[in-house]
């Protein structure tokens, strides 16, 4: 047990019992507990394998690389339409942890299998996304803008991307375009 982990969840005042249970098992399949983002983290040989984090409404064990899983039970659930990797199970209460206790442990053990064979996820390239007009329309009046795009990571690509896809209205898409366009001429990522 990890005392960075013992103080954080001290100070959780939401899922804590939840957390508490989560981390017995997931600690009983031999993984080895960080602190992370913030997060409770689980990793085996220095590759992460599950984490937990609270929401709102619910708490998750969030497996990195559970598009991989087989999912036989069929809990996972992929957070977003843009998540392409990792998948979570979500609780509101510490019975439904308890309940599929043994599912769970079966997961972890996959997650690791996974692991131990070296599968990696294949990540679509953000060419294959979708760009909004808003921020077509200026890489095509704009070639430095394009230049500048087309140079950066394609991590950072996709930032930009999902970042001028997520309002409804155009007006907020054209707002955050023109507010992000000397970052990106900079080379600069999202969260540069």
């Amino acid at each position: 047990m990890n005392p960075k982990v013992d103080e954080y969840l001290r100070k959780t005042k939401k899922w804590q019992e939840e957390f508490e249970k989560l981390r017995t098992i997931i600690l009983d399949c031999g993984l080895t507990e960080e602190l992370k983002w913030g997060c409770p983290c689980y990793t085996f040989e220095k590759s992460n394998i599950v984490l937990i984090h609270g929401f709102k409404e619910y708490c998750a064990l969030l497996f990195f690389k559970g598009a991989l899983l087989k999912d036989a039970k069929g809990i996972l659930i992929q957070q977003t339409e843009n998540v392409q990797a990792g998948r979570q199970i979500r609780f509101t209460n510490v019975r439904e942890i308890v309940k599929i206790k043994t599912i769970l442990n079966a997961y972890i053990h996959e997650a690791i299998d996974v692991e131990k064979a070296g599968l990696k996820v294949k990540y679509k390239k953000a060419s294959e996304f979708k760009i909004p007009e808003e921020f077509q329309n200026k890489l095509d009046e704009t070639p430095a803008l394009k230049k500048a795009f087309d140079a950066l990571t394609p991590g950072r690509q996709r930032g930009y991307i999902f970042y001028f896809s997520q309002p409804k209205q155009s007006k907020t898409r054209e707002s955050r375009v023109e507010k992000c366009m000397q970052q990106i001429l900079n080379g600069k990522g999202l969260n540069d």
